[in-house]
């Protein structure tokens, strides 16, 4: 064997070991458009309104535990969110089912579209706590978001490109993750079963705590070398089906919103990829995709005692959600004409 047929060997052993796997993550970290960077403008007068709004949220809906071992603080939030809702001139919609002798629910608001055909994208957020954690990030933080969203897109209503399905889940902490009583999955199964067409779905999942300390944000590996350090982004995040919605959703983000964003998408099997309702979606054959501040990885409350509604940061959950109903209006209005 020659020494340059050795080396052309060789090369082809480093692309495949190298080459492949790079080209293999960047496909899957790759998303269109530059993310915002430098300072962040002053909130308008609506923003500052919007900051407010979100914190009465948060604080009604998650400062004590609520779930099936706190029922009454479960529905105490369940009532807020129906109330909200109600008063934006909804027709709420209740999905109940039973879950060890208790009777659980799902929340419904329906932004109706111009044409009864049209495609459906749902919008949704968890609104149930994790054991005694308050849940005020994970996850009143999604579910205020989900609230706001509901009350800033309201005059679409009739007129949309889209019908908009705003949905609270419930259970979706263990120990009903993944089961058949996952609040999302009861709902994403009753959904496709329907025969409506399912553009994707949105999961709003912790999305209130933002550091710009380096060092703040961490991944699992190899993401670490491709993403920031620095824990003041949102991020739209999902499976690999996810692809085009997450790429469509972090490009459009970015051509409205003034907030730093990072998107991709990563096997199911990479720690916190389907941590969220997305995942029930996915199991239905649904796109789906979670907008996080990623939980974990940069949360140093998580699923504790201290996940209160002091520790996020209304303004910049303020400008997301902003960046988000801007994000929706666009896909959302009808033609020019």
């Amino acid at each position: 064997m020659s020494k340059r047929f050795r080396l052309l060997v060789l090369a082809c052993v480093l692309l495949v070991l190298i080459g492949v796997p790079a080209a293999s993550l960047w496909w899957m970290t790759a998303v269109p458009g530059r993310s915002f960077d430098g300072p962040l403008p002053r909130l308008s007068a609506p923003q500052t309104d919007l900051a407010a709004r979100l914190q009465a949220h948060v604080r009604a809906i998650a400062s004590v535990p609520h779930n099936v071992n706190h029922p009454q603080a479960l529905e105490a939030s369940a009532s807020h969110i129906e109330t909200g809702l109600q008063g934006l001139g909804y027709a709420v919609q209740r999905q109940p089912f039973a879950v060890g002798g208790l009777e659980v629910r799902n929340i419904e608001a329906v932004l109706d579209p111009a044409r009864p055909a049209t495609e459906t994208l749902v919008v949704g957020a968890h609104y149930d706590s994790w054991g005694e954690s308050p849940g005020a990030n994970d996850n009143g933080s999604g579910t205020a978001a989900v609230l706001e969203l509901a009350r800033l897109l309201v005059d679409l209503r009739g007129r949309s490109a889209l019908r908009i399905r705003f949905v609270l889940f419930v259970n979706e902490e263990p120990p009903y993750f993944r089961t058949r009583e996952m609040g999302s999955l009861v709902y994403a199964r009753r959904l496709v079963a329907s025969g409506e067409r399912i553009r994707g779905m949105l999961s709003l999942e912790t999305m209130g705590f933002f550091s710009d300390r380096d060092g703040s944000q961490h991944y699992p590996s190899p993401f670490n070398l491709f993403y920031p350090r620095r824990g003041n982004f949102i991020a739209f995040v999902g499976p690999l089906s996810a692809r085009g919605l997450v790429r469509e959703s972090v490009g459009t983000f970015r051509a409205v919103a003034e907030f730093p964003s990072v998107g991709g998408t990563a096997p199911g099997a990479i720690q916190g990829i389907n941590w969220s309702d997305h995942w029930a979606f996915m199991q239905v054959g649904v796109p789906a995709l979670m907008v996080t501040d990623t939980a974990p990885f940069r949360y140093p409350h998580y699923h504790s005692a201290e996940d209160r509604p002091d520790k996020i940061d209304y303004d910049r959950l303020a400008r997301v959600v902003t960046g988000l109903e801007r994000m929706l209006r666009r896909w959302a209005s009808p033609p020019a004409g």
